[in-house]
């Protein structure tokens, strides 16, 4: 959540931000309200607790009509404390549930919405297939033709937006994301296997039961959730802890399962694997100091960049607009690659920065000197996709060749065994 102490001091930030995301900013007035309620209630609470204390020893040395009226004096100071601490609790519980709706302060982002994003560079150029002389066929019919992708049986067995990743599928798939583990740990991050089923409070830790909960599989019978990327198991690894960032970030590559009821979906992305219920990826989190966060967000959009170009695929880089970001983000930059069928660009990998929003309501600090005295701080957190199943609609689509074959990027031969080219598979 956002810091109570930013919307007392600069409320007029907090109604801007509101603002960029097309959120509603008289949410402000009704914090400061129930704000005030607490405080009030509570300055009166400790007060009639101290006239209470006070009154406690007085009855221990009055005697007669003066201890009868201190006596009930005591009785009615029970029922006032009993009655302000109610309404303390109740404008507190209430405060911290507005403060619940309200997203990330916006860090740069552009106002407006899902279309308004600035496109920051392009990098690498779409091939042109008329000057090569063939239609380019989509990732699924590519899929089909290698035996990689089955959707048809995906369907039969566990519905609509399911698949099997079949032979030269399953490796590739295993290719992407060993390359990108292996880029991760190169660069200093942890390997995690992570939990794909998390708790409650976890899962609203991290800003997903928002405004997009219903993405979100809920397991009723155990109260749980399925995640819909490691970065909610990741942001909870440290709740309720502190972490030592004197040498620097504590960075982790986690691996995982991540479902999607993917609700919304229509179109030429329900096609194929481009929109699914279950994938795999591989996802950078990163916890740092708030002074470093921002610096920390470039370094992991040029890591994203760098696995984007041992795939070899083109793309443009995004600065997310506001009203576009996650509750949690206060800025995001997407990579988008080119789809040559749609003759659009498709998004690969997303990286953002939580600032301390997520740290604030995982409570997951840290301590600091300052002028010699030891204080306890919110750390920031990041967070962005290394590879994702959903590249493979890229690969095949940008390498594919007149003959139905698909060309291995230079960087994912190796987790091939050195194979240079996916040959269509005869189904006679």
């Amino acid at each position: 959540m956002i810091d109570l102490r930013i919307l007392r001091e600069n409320p007029d930030r907090v109604r801007q931000s509101q603002i960029a995301r097309g959120a509603d900013p008289s949410i402000v007035e009704a914090i400061l309200d129930a704000d005030s309620v607490r405080r009030s209630s509570l300055i009166e609470f400790e007060n009639l607790r101290a006239e209470q204390k006070t009154i406690g020893k007085d009855v221990a040395k009055a005697q007669g009509d003066e201890k009868t009226a201190l006596l009930a004096r005591t009785k009615v100071l029970a029922a006032e404390v009993k009655r302000l601490q109610a309404v303390a609790n109740e404008a507190d519980e209430k405060l911290n549930t507005l403060l619940l709706t309200v997203g990330n302060l916006v860090e740069g982002a552009p106002a407006g919405g899902e279309e308004d994003y600035i496109v920051l560079r392009h990098e690498g150029t779409p091939r042109d297939f008329t000057a090569e002389g063939f239609e380019p066929q989509d990732h699924l019919a590519l899929g089909e033709g290698l035996q990689a992708i089955d959707t048809e049986r995906g369907a039969k067995v566990s519905g609509s937006r399911f698949y099997y990743l079949t032979g030269i599928g399953a490796r590739l798939e295993l290719a992407l994301l060993n390359a990108a583990m292996d880029q991760a740990v190169a660069t200093g991050f942890t390997p995690m296997m992570t939990p794909t089923i998390v708790n409650p409070n976890i899962m609203r830790g991290t800003g997903f039961l928002g405004a997009h909960a219903d993405e979100i599989y809920y397991l009723g019978a155990d109260d749980q959730y399925l995640v819909g990327t490691s970065e909610v198991a990741l942001a909870g690894y440290h709740s309720d802890e502190f972490v030592d960032l004197t040498a620097g970030p504590k960075r982790y590559a986690g691996w995982s399962a991540c479902y999607r009821r993917e609700a919304g979906s229509h179109g030429k992305d329900v096609r194929g694997i481009i929109r699914v219920h279950q994938f795999h990826k591989v996802e950078m989190f990163s916890y740092c100091t708030a002074e470093e966060a921002e610096q920390e967000h470039q370094r992991l959009l040029a890591w994203e960049e760098e696995m984007l170009k041992k795939c070899e695929l083109p793309y443009r880089v995004i600065d997310t607009a506001a009203g576009d970001l996650g509750s949690s983000a206060a800025r995001k930059f997407d990579c988008e690659a080119w789809l040559p069928t749609q003759n659009r660009y498709l998004e690969l990998t997303s990286t953002s920065n939580c600032t301390t929003f997520q740290a604030r309501r995982l409570n997951v600090r840290e301590r600091v000197e300052v002028d010699g005295k030891s204080e306890t701080r919110m750390v920031a957190t990041l967070n962005g996709t290394l590879a994702t199943t959903r590249w493979i609609v890229a690969i095949l689509e940008n390498h594919q060749q007149a003959d139905g074959s698909v060309r291995v990027p230079e960087g994912l031969r190796p987790y091939l065994g050195g194979l240079e080219v996916l040959e269509p598979v005869s189904r006679g």
